[in-house]
């Protein structure tokens, strides 16, 4: 298992114009992004083991930022479209 960081603009590099508007803009998906990168954040710190967690918490982490990142996703979409 690749224990990279998801970092949106990684993630989402076809909507690096709308990532920047939206933060720069949106502040609901400003906070859907600072919510995702702390929690995206803390998911790395525990599969590296520098702060290790159970197993549940971790698979209960993962699908947060999951939640998280298909809301952005679809903000994303909507701000292509516009």
């Amino acid at each position: 298992m690749s224990h990279t960081p998801h970092e949106l603009a990684a993630d989402f590099p076809e909507y690096a114009d709308q990532l920047h508007q939206l933060k720069e803009s949106d502040a609901h998906f400003q906070k859907l992004a600072d919510a995702y990168h702390e929690l995206n954040r803390d998911i790395h710190r525990a599969e590296t083991n520098v702060e290790p967690t159970s197993d549940a918490h971790l698979t209960e982490m993962r699908k947060r930022r999951m939640v998280l990142k298909d809301d952005i996703n679809a903000m994303l979409k909507a701000a292509a479209e516009n």
